[in-house]
């Protein structure tokens, strides 16, 4: 028996009674006050918000935040998502009346290009819980397990746009769980549709091992092959190496979003057990790790690079106070860039030049020489401005963007953007080439490479942390980390073939791994015996890219066979040892061993076929726009229940998997102008498409015909053009997937000849397959 239990029944025996037995069947803890003394106390001394406003300021940060969504920028089908939303849903949630509050219309972000991101007035527990929406709540639902839309909070859309990525870049996401804007990343990569494997990739970094599958379920909506997400301490990730030109290099990213842990009181809003929390120590506990986050995160960075610093903090300690000790560690490598034109209709205040410090107790400092060395363990020098006014000046602090609440009706936010001009300075003070670097450091001292293109050498340890001064903060553990990575630097044996790159980072003994722990990544020969009979099933291309094709086992039958971009491949196969990586690839075929009889024991998987159709050349039916509602409402139809064409294209072909694709008709706009393509299976008679729920649902709303749930979770109703059908559903077992907890449903809507075909030969569904980043 707990501890409360006992003194609840010691309280009982002696005659008192617990105040919870008078209350209600709805009674519950008593809600938080929204009010923090403290916090406005600090707020009105440091000046951030114009004293005018400040009660403007406090009165937003009490109302609840209006829910925001964001349509998938990448996918061809984001315009005719748009205008689903504003022909269906928009149109019924005007004007209606809610708990006696009056909801508007959703309304574009002004500042989010191409109206691909709206707010709207009701907040996400207002929509959860009326029914008045709850057709909009299923197709939010539904939309964004099938990653065509993220819901997503307004101010956390800012910093991926700020970077202006583009397809050919290297990114580092380094504390990117759980996973809304390396989404935004991926989604940029893929701009380009037609492009299945874009040069660049997205490395998206958690130091929680848990959380790391929170960010894998959210980058598998998006079926990229160009995302791995690994498992690292941010603050000491490590340096990569990648074959290049026929040596080993140092991978240097062009991109870097570095959203570092913080205190979030810009959360307050949706978070509002900080209301509670606050207190200005939070601050002062983060500031270190901040600092150290983000200076290796500019020592990974290519020159030319940018990279965007952000919190959802406003405290100037977690804000300005990091940058300009970055910029005072940098030596003039580094300089704001001014984003203040980058997106027209954002509103935002400068950074501040000035700022004080205050402690729990409500003392204030506002200069290093004013701290008692009693102090100096919690209080460091970096948390101060810097105190020579012509430094100060320099480095433009006043182009950080701090976004306030009641401007514009979103939470609180901080971000500045780092463009790297030159190597950090104790990378260059401190190279340390082995001798079996000696080919890239001439490279990098004379050959045509260092004119262009000069790059960093990777600092040590001690070096990476304390830069130029040694001023750091003892008092947030840097110095124990130091010393540990020193150690083990040290003690790690000498050997060339595991120390190849340079000065240190990271230990070359064997990783400690916790978590779970993930099968291997498997890369296949161009010779595998496995593509012989894929080869000949779905003559591939010539170029179709055999040795970026991988598995999870070393031994016995290859279940699933997934792809990635050369790129990670090449990051994949060069750093095994130094790197965790919690997933990587894309599926692209499952194994059916009653495929064999047909020809192939592979087939085709949804989530990669954008990836991989472009390389197949055969088993591919052209489809109607009435043949793929057919497909997505019946189960197992006869081949002659589609259009005459496809009907024909289907017969000419044996059993086996196929490709079904609907290409768009510019001269008929009633139609949906994007492709669609869906995986299938062609049986003996009948025909049917493997596709999971929530993506059939979607391509049927694309097409007219709408899905939802009736209120008791009954079954579907889907009404056509006015006229109601009822069809029932039937879904198949849900199973977790092995690695995240994620998902993988393939469902059948039920349909008229759904039992005739059951002896049909058709792949049984492997619902227990890996999850993998998309």
């Amino acid at each position: 028996m707990g501890k409360r239990s006992r003194q609840r029944q010691k309280n009982q025996s002696a005659g008192g009674r617990d105040p919870r037995d008078n209350a209600g069947w709805e009674a519950g803890y008593a809600d938080i006050v929204k009010e923090n003394k403290l916090f406005e106390h600090y707020y009105k001394e440091q000046g951030l918000v114009p004293l005018e406003e400040f009660e403007q300021f406090m009165d937003a940060m009490r109302e609840p935040l209006p829910a925001t969504i964001r349509i998938t920028g990448y996918k061809s089908h984001a315009k005719e998502i748009l205008h689903c939303l504003k022909e269906k849903y928009f149109k019924d949630i005007q004007e209606l009346e809610i708990d006696g509050q009056k909801t508007e219309a959703p309304q574009p972000l002004s500042w989010y290009p191409d109206e691909q991101a709206w707010h709207t007035n009701m907040s996400r527990k207002i929509i959860r819980k009326s029914p008045l929406l709850e057709k909009f709540h299923q197709f939010l639902v539904s939309e964004t397990e099938s990653g065509n839309i993220s819901r997503q909070e307004a101010v956390s859309m800012i910093p991926p746009l700020l970077l202006k990525i583009e397809s050919h870049h290297k990114i580092l996401d380094m504390c990117a769980a759980p996973g809304s804007k390396t989404a935004q990343l991926i989604e940029m990569l893929h701009s380009d549709m037609d492009v299945p494997f874009p040069e660049g990739f997205v490395i998206a970094n958690d130091v929680d091992n848990k959380r790391c599958y929170l960010l894998v379920h959210q980058a598998k909506r998006l079926n990229s092959p160009c995302i791995m997400v690994v498992n690292h301490d941010a603050s000491c990730i490590p340096m990569l190496k990648i074959d290049k030109d026929g040596s080993k290099d140092i991978l240097f990213y062009d991109r870097i979003l570095c959203d570092v842990p913080c205190s979030g009181d810009g959360t307050m809003r949706k978070n509002i057990d900080v209301w509670k929390k606050w207190t200005t120590s939070n601050s002062l506990h983060l500031h270190g790790l901040q600092l150290r986050i983000a200076v290796r995160g500019v020592e990974q960075l290519a020159v030319g690079g940018r990279m965007v610093y952000s919190t959802c903090s406003l405290n100037p300690i977690e804000d300005e106070a990091v940058i300009a000790a970055l910029l005072e560690k940098s030596e003039g490598a580094l300089e704001l860039a001014d984003s203040s034109a980058d997106l027209p209709g954002l509103k935002w205040m400068p950074g501040v030049t000035s700022w004080k410090l205050m402690t729990k107790e409500g003392q204030w400092f506002s200069d290093w020489s004013e701290v008692p060395s009693s102090r100096h363990t919690q209080i460091r020098p970096t948390m101060f401005p810097p105190t020579d006014k012509e430094r100060l000046a320099s480095m433009h602090l006043e182009r950080c963007m701090r976004i306030l609440p009641h401007h514009q009706n979103t939470g609180g936010f901080f971000v500045a953007v780092l463009v790297k001009k030159a190597p950090m300075p104790w990378n260059k003070r401190y190279p340390k080439l082995r001798k079996d670097m000696s080919s890239i450091s001439e490279t990098r001292a004379g050959g045509p490479a260092a004119a262009s293109s000069p790059v960093d050498t990777p600092c040590p340890p001690e070096t990476t942390v304390e830069g130029k001064g040694g001023e750091e903060e003892e008092g947030e553990g840097s110095g124990e980390k130091v010393e540990e990575a020193s150690k083990e630097a040290s003690s790690a044996p000498e050997t060339t073939t595991k120390q190849e790159g340079v000065c240190g980072p990271p230990p070359t003994k064997k990783m400690k791994l916790f978590g779970y722990k993930e099968d291997p990544f498997v890369f296949l020969t161009e010779d595998d015996p496995v593509f012989t009979s894929i080869q000949s099933f779905y003559d591939m291309s010539p170029d179709f890219p055999k040795l970026n094709v991988l598995t999870r086992t070393h031994e016995g039958k290859k279940r699933h066979l997934y792809m990635v971009s050369k790129e990670l491949r090449n990051v994949l196969l060069n750093n095994s040892e130094r790197m965790k990586v919690i997933n990587t690839g894309v599926k692209v075929w499952s194994r059916n061993s009653d495929g064999e009889e047909f020809g192939c024991a592979f087939r085709l998987a949804q989530e990669g076929i954008y990836t991989l159709q472009p390389y197949i050349r055969s088993r591919i039916i052209r489809v109607s726009v009435e043949d793929i509602k057919v497909l997505l409402t019946q189960e197992n139809p006869f081949l002659s229940k589609l259009g005459d064409d496809a009907h024909s294209q289907a017969k000419k072909m044996v059993m086996g998997s196929i490709v079904l694709k609907y290409i768009p008709n510019p001269n008929n706009p009633a139609e949906p102008q994007c492709p669609i393509q869906l995986c299938g299976w062609r049986g003996k008679t009948s025909i049917r498409a493997f596709v999971p729920r929530n993506e059939r649902f979607h391509y049927l709303r694309m097409l007219g015909v709408e899905v939802f749930r009736d209120k008791q979770g009954l079954g579907q109703k889907q009404r056509e053009d006015g006229k109601e059908g009822k069809e029932d559903v039937v879904d198949e077992v849900e199973k977790d997937g092995q690695e995240g907890g994620t998902v993988e449903n393939e469902v059948n809507l039920d349909m008229k000849n759904g039992n005739e075909n059951e002896n049909e030969s058709s792949p049984k569904m492997d619902t227990s397959s890996q999850v993998t980043s998309g």
